[in-house]
Parts: C-alpha cells; sequence; structure tokens
C-alpha cells in the first residue's frame, strides 16, 4: 500500500489516524484502546467516518517520518519524527498520560519520538516501559530531571536525550543498567559531577554529554575496554584529563577546564581517529608523536598553551584530514607532512611562532613564544590568559539535526530490537529507513550503529559482504592493491567507504556447489576472533551466472600493515624480554586455533612469515587450516612442516596438535638465534648447537644466539628456551611438549629473566617437560 500524503506539521496525529483507521484483528484491541487514548491525549479529533478500516496498517510502508515494526499480535518498533522541524504542543497535553498509554503496549523495543514538540517532565512511570530497549526523545522540550525510575528498566541498550532543556544531575541509579551502549543527553542544561557509577557500565560505548554544564573531574573509565566514543565538550569539567582504555576511538574535550595531566600514553592509543583538546588550559610540551597515530584524521590542540618544537622531518599519519595547532606557543618548522598539496587536508597553524608561517596564517616572532613557555613552566597557574577567547580560532563541528539523531536510533534499533525480526513475515524495513552516509561519527547514524557493534577486541561484528562491496573497497582488485599472493589466491588490501580497511583472500573453488555446503565453513570462521589471531571478518560468495553455484569465495580479515616476526627480529632487533612476549603470544594464537573452536584446527602450517606485527607490537597468527582451504587443493599434505619435513616419514593426523609444535619450534629458533631459518639443513644445524649448548656453559650457550641481546640475556632463561625448542623439534611427535606445556615454560622463562633484570635472584629449579 502506498504511503498517504502528509500535509499535517505534526506527524504523530497523522501517525494516530493511519493507525485508527487500518487497524486489523491482527492487532489486540488493548493496543487499539492505548492508540486512541494516546490520539486524544495529543488533542486531535478530526473525522474518521468514511475512512477504510479493512487495511492492516502493520503493512504501512515506512516514510521518513513514520515506521512501524510489528512482531505477531504486538507493536514492537515506532519511530516518529515531526515534518517541519520543532512545534510545541499545544492544549492540554500531559506525559504522564502519554506514557501511561504506551505502557498498554507490552511488546514496544524500541521508541523514537523526534522533534514533536513534546514539552513538560520526563514522568516517573516511564520506568513501567520495562520491555524498552531503546528510547529516543530527542529535539523535543523537554524540562525537568531525568527521572531516577528510568534505573528499572533494565532492558535499555541505548538512551537519546539530545537537544532538549534537561537539568539536574545524571542520576547515580543509571549505573545500574548494565546492557548500556549508547548514553547520549547533549545540548541540555545538565549540571553536577559526572556520576562514579557510570565506570559500571562496562558494555558502554558511546558516551555523549557535550554542551551541558558539568563541573569537576571525569570519573575514571579506564575500566570501559568497550568505550570506543566519548564527547564531553562545552562544558566545565576538570582541571584532571580523564584516564581512560587505549581502545576510544573519538574523543571530544574542546571547551572545559582541563589544565595538565594529559596522558603520555595517548600515543598508544593506536584506534584513535579523532582528538579534539581545543579551547582549553592545557600547558606544558605538545606530544609530536599524535601526529603519527596510524588512524587519527581529526586532531585539533587550538587554543591552548602548549609549546615546543616542531621539527620539518615530523611523519604524519596517513588518514590525517584536519589538524588545527592554532594560538598555542609551537616553535620550530611546520612538518613537510602538513605542508603537502593534498587538497583534502586541512590545517590551521596561526597564532604560534613557527618559522615557516604564511601570510595568511600569520605568526608571532620567536621572542614571544619563548617568553610565554618560560613564564608557563615558572608559574602554571598564577597568568591570566594571554589573549581574549574571542580571538581563538579553531575548527567546531556540533552536532545538529534532529533527523540525524533520528536515524541514528533506527540504525541502533536495528542491531538490537532482535525480538521484532524472528520470523519471515516480519518486515525489516529499517534497512531501508537509513541512506544517509556522512563522514563523521557523531553525525553518521550507520558509523554509530556499526560502533555499538564492534566486540571487545575492537572489530566490527562478522558479516556477509556484497561483492559490489568488495570490488569498490579493492578498485576492482586492482594490482596496486595486490598484498600477496598465495596457494590459495591472492590477497588484495581494501578500503571500505567508513574507512575501515581489511585483507580480502580470494579462492576460485575447484568445485563448485550450493550456499548451504560452505554454512559450516562459515560457522568456524566466524568463530576465529582473538587477540592473536588475525581475525575473521566476513566473507563474500561469488556466484556462477549459469546455476548459481558458488564459483569463488572472498574471505575478509583484518588488515595488520606492521610486517612479519622475522622482519621485526631483523630490522627493529627486539631485546630478550620482548622475544620471549613474542613467543608467549604465538603460542597463545596456536592454542585459540586448538581450542577455541569445536573441532578445533590443527596442522596450520604456521611460518614466521605466517606471524604479523600489529601497532602495539602484539603478534598475530595469519595461518590456518581451514576446512574450506584444504578441501580447495587437489592434494591436501596435512602435517607437513613449514620446511618440508615430514616427520621421520610419518605423518600425523588432521586432530594432531605436535605438527603444530614442530612449527613453533621452527619459529623459537629463528627468535633465539636471531638469523633466518630457511631450509630443513638450517634447522638441523641450529638444533645441534642448541642441543650442545643445554648441556654447556653459558659462554658457549651465547654464541649461538642474537649478538644483539648477548648482554641482557638471563642464562636461565635462554637455557629454559633452548631446551623447549629442541624438544618441540623432536623427530617423534609424541616426544614434543604439549601447547600447554610450551606455554607454561615460555612464562616461567619471562619471569626468570624479570627476577634476573631486577636482580632478585631465583630459587626454582627448571621445568619439567611433559607431552601429550
Amino acid at each position: 500500500m502506498a504511503a498517504k500524503p502528509w500535509k499535517s506539521t505534526f506527524v504523530l496525529h497523522i501517525f494516530m489516524i493511519s493507525i485508527i483507521t487500518q487497524v486489523t484483528n491482527q492487532l489486540q484491541q488493548s493496543q487499539f484502546e492505548a492508540f486512541l487514548t494516546i490520539q486524544q491525549i495529543l488533542n486531535y479529533p478530526p473525522s474518521l467516518d468514511s475512512v477504510d478500516r479493512t487495511v492492516d496498517f502493520c503493512s504501512i510502508e515506512p516514510t521518513p517520518y513514520l515506521t512501524v515494526v510489528c512482531y505477531e499480535e504486538n507493536i514492537t518498533q515506532i519511530h516518529t519524527r515531526g515534518v517541519n522541524g520543532f512545534v510545541p504542543i499545544s492544549g492540554n497535553f500531559s506525559m504522564e498520560a502519554l506514557f501511561t498509554a504506551f505502557t498498554a503496549l507490552p511488546g514496544l523495543r524500541v521508541l523514537s519520538l523526534v522533534s514533536l514538540g513534546l514539552w513538560g517532565t520526563l514522568p516517573k512511570n516511564i520506568g513501567n516501559l520495562t520491555s524498552l530497549e531503546i528510547l529516543n526523545l530527542s529535539s523535543n522540550n523537554l524540562n525537568g530531571t531525568i527521572p531516577v525510575e528510568m534505573s528499572t528498566m533494565k532492558n535499555l541498550q541505548t538512551v537519546v536525550l539530545d537537544h532538549n532543556k534537561l537539568v539536574g544531575e545524571v542520576p547515580v541509579l543509571l549505573g545500574s543498567l548494565s546492557g548500556l551502549i549508547v548514553f547520549s543527553a547533549k545540548n541540555n542544561s545538565l549540571s553536577g559531577l559526572l556520576p562514579k557509577s557510570l565506570t559500571r557500565l562496562q558494555n558502554l560505548r558511546i558516551l555523549q554529554l557535550s554542551m551541558n554544564n558539568f563541573t569537576g573531574d571525569v570519573p575514571d573509565f579506564s575500566n570501559l575496554t568497550n568505550l570506543q566514543a566519548v564527547d564531553l565538550g562545552h562544558n566545565s569539567l576538570g582541571p584532571r584529563f580523564p584516564i581512560l582504555h587505549n581502545k576510544v576511538v573519538v574523543l571530544v574535550l574542546r571547551k572545559n577546564r582541563f589544565k595538565f595531566g594529559m596522558m603520555d600514553n595517548l600515543t598508544a592509543f593506536y584506534q584513535l581517529q579523532k582528538l579534539d583538546i581545543s579551547a582549553n588550559e592545557y600547558v606544558g610540551p605538545f606530544l609530536p608523536s599524535l601526529f603519527s597515530l596510524p588512524l587519527i584524521n581529526y586532531l585539533n590542540i587550538a587554543g591552548n598553551k602548549f609549546h615546543g618544537m616542531l621539527l620539518e622531518n615530523m611523519t604524519c599519519g596517513a588518514e590525517m584530514n584536519f589538524v588545527d595547532l592554532s594560538y598555542n606557543f609551537l616553535t620550530g618548522d611546520l612538518p613537510a607532512c602538513l605542508r603537502t598539496g593534498n587538497t583534502k587536508r586541512i590545517v590551521e597553524y596561526r597564532g604560534n611562532c613557527l618559522s615557516n608561517g604564511s601570510r595568511i596564517q600569520r605568526q608571532h616572532p620567536m621572542s614571544f613564544c619563548q617568553n610565554e613557555a618560560l613564564a608557563v613552566k615558572i608559574s602554571p597557574h598564577g597568568r591570566n590568559k594571554s589573549r581574549p577567547s574571542s580571538k581563538v580560532v579553531v575548527a567546531m563541528s556540533i552536532v545538529g539535526g534532529s533527523s540525524l539523531a533520528g536515524l541514528m536510533v533506527l540504525g541502533v534499533g536495528l542491531v538490537f530490537s532482535k525480538h521484532a525480526f524472528k520470523k519471515p513475515k516480519t518486515r525489516t524495513i529499517l534497512e531501508k529507513a537509513i541512506s544517509v552516509n556522512p563522514s563523521k561519527l557523531f553525525t553518521d547514524a550507520r558509523q554509530i550503529c556499526q560502533m555499538a557493534k564492534l566486540g571487545p577486541l575492537g572489530l566490527p561484528a562478522y558479516r556477509n559482504y556484497h561483492l559490489d562491496e568488495i570490488k569498490e573497497a579493492t578498485e576492482n582488485f586492482n594490482v596496486s592493491n595486490l598484498i600477496g599472493e598465495g596457494s590459495n589466491g591472492p590477497v588484495h588490501k581494501a578500503t571500505f567507504g567508513n574507512g575501515n580497511v581489511a585483507a580480502i583472500r580470494s579462492i576460485k573453488l575447484r568445485k563448485r556447489r550450493g550456499v548451504q555446503t560452505y554454512t559450516h565453513h562459515i560457522e568456524l570462521l566466524s568463530k576465529l576472533r582473538h587477540v592473536h589471531l588475525v581475525s575473521a571478518l566476513g566473507h563474500c560468495f561469488e556466484y556462477h551466472p549459469e546455476d548459481s553455484t558458488v564459483c569463488r569465495v572472498y574471505l575478509i580479515f583484518e588488515f595488520v600493515p606492521n610486517g612479519t616476526l622475522r622482519d621485526f627480529i631483523s630490522g627493529q632487533k627486539p631485546s630478550w624480554s620482548q622475544r620471549i612476549a613474542a613467543a608467549v603470544e604465538v603460542a597463545k594464537g596456536i592454542q585459540f586455533l586448538h581450542t577455541g573452536t569445536m573441532p578445533g584446527l590443527y596442522s596450520n602450517n604456521i611460518k614466521i612469515t605466517d606471524i604479523l606485527v600489529d601497532h602495539n607490537l602484539h603478534m598475530k597468527l595469519n595461518s590456518y587450516n581451514l576446512p574450506l582451504l584444504a578441501e580447495n587443493k587437489e592434494t591436501v599434505d596435512v602435517g607437513v612442516t613449514p620446511l618440508g619435513s615430514k616427520e621421520n616419514g610419518k605423518v600425523p593426523s588432521k586432530q594432531d596438535e605436535k605438527s603444530d609444535v614442530y612449527d613453533f619450534g621452527v619459529i623459537l629458533m629463528e627468535i633465539i638465534a636471531g638469523r633466518k631459518i630457511i631450509s630443513q639443513n638450517d634447522i638441523s644445524m641450529v638444533k645441534d648447537l642448541f642441543e650442545v649448548g643445554v648441556n654447556a656453559d653459558k659462554i658457549a650457550r651465547k654464541q649461538v644466539i642474537d649478538p644483539t641481546v648477548h648482554k641482557e640475556c638471563s642464562d636461565n632463561s635462554l637455557k629454559i628456551l633452548m631446551e623447549l625448542c629442541v624438544r618441540s623439534l623432536s623427530n617423534e611427535p609424541s616426544d614434543r611438549p604439549s601447547v600447554e606445556d610450551v606455554l607454561w615454560n615460555l612464562q616461567f622463562a619471562a619471569q626468570v629473566q624479570d627476577s634476573w633484570q631486577g636482580d632478585v635472584p631465583s630459587d626454582r629449579s627448571s621445568p619439567v617437560f611433559t607431552s601429550r
């Protein structure tokens, strides 16, 4: 049925007409009466005598102003938005009566009433909507406080109260909403301290409280490991910099009273994309390493008192699009990476003392910044601001628009309201309602939705990709995006529209089969999520045009750009402790392959070049014995080591973990020796040296290891690792240690090394190896 024209400035009135006139027997009588009550509360009594009452209102096509979702005999979602913006309701209107009527809809899980002109205080009976998962009341005229009764809504996952006139403090009891993922109340008049109870919201991913009147220090959010988007701008918070977990993606603290405590370890926030600390009272040296964060695209420090010298050869992240350094005390040269002819990159730096400033972006003389910086160092709290705030020129990005707020809840509703989509007859109409694609996080409903789906590893949920989407991300598999060519097919780098980067492996199947054949394979692939694994993000099937069978599979994995473990050892010359840590992480990855899925993945043919290094210098395994890959080979040599050893003529079964232990032994050998192990002859020779070294003195032992770690290597830890390596390379699989034993001994070696470095003698004896 085509949607009827919308002529009223108040969409909810039309919404009520549609419900009253198109209800059928599918809707329970109590819910029908509830909507009659809502119609009366909203004071809209046009004549409805001549309207056809036989149409099912649950089948109404969605519009930008109205979306209704039904499941069985219940309304589960209502999304409505005013046509002409903010038009306050007049007459005898009662918020309490309105929400009393909504409580008569027992299956209601999503309620979005955006820009409808609602006024008054939020009633206490809002707490009776116990089934509600998503509540969006943004861009209305609501006043009063946030009712503490909302703490009884235990199913709440998203709360959006933006652009109202709410006052008072955030209720402490909101910290009891353990399932809360999004909490947004920007552009109100809320005040007081941020309650410490917010630190109990372990699932919280998005926190937006900008443009309010909050004061004091921000609670310690370091335990909120899922928190990825924080906007606290335009308040009076401070003076200490917030304590956050390093998985934060967006951090906006603009226009507050932060003065000190800016964390040096911000440079460890490798997922950080946007940082805005402008218009605060920061003093002290600027951290140039912020320029080179791998994913940073927006950096704004304008209007503070940062000092320090910039150098022309400083590096910038490849994703950097906006930088504002204006009105600080920076000296030196603007880095060359910020002076390139990149028309997409905006760089503001006026009001400093840089030697290569332009006429447009004027600079102070060098003496100005030197004197100011000296005064700041002497008495950071004894100076008035050196210039009126009206002269501070910074770029602002204020989120507005009630329509985007509505879209945000539509998107989050699609993710979390599972009950509304349990049967095929249920209409998945929310996908149609989201068609915008802005770039910034707080103005992009789809990206907020994606942020809400990110797991504890900071990765998006596993999903099925479209072929057109993959072709666009790889520029139709352009050779410039080719990463490598393996036995299973080429691997391309893919950059998607939202900025996410992935690696796509293309597999041309030798035997074409239907999609159902690969269900188990895909289910197994989706479970490959671990901190020491290159995790799978999704897949895509390409179909044969004649018989619709699958002819090619594209496997999408996270992109890890920092090279291999071999590159790390030969290039960066890691310390002995770093080498032990790398070995521990490789072992943990192997352990997950064996135990993290049912059945486990064995004989994974792991080479040191299959161990990738991420931004935090952590190891990730990039080699799996996936059934989908093994099935596509003409001959499958299960259990063959990376260098071709058939293990004394015996090929272990696919379920034998000792094949991976052998591969680990080869990797450990290269970690210890610091030289490339590229042939079976290399393995035999170095293994013989290690066997002799285990029974020799410490001087002889250190002759066979990487000379760069001679002085920092504990002899006891070296002996443990040598013995572990020799046993892992035993010709007889039963003589090799189990993966658990490998991991235990590596961790023991790390403890011995730590004790030695701390000059604390260890009275433990060497560990005893066992095998399984």
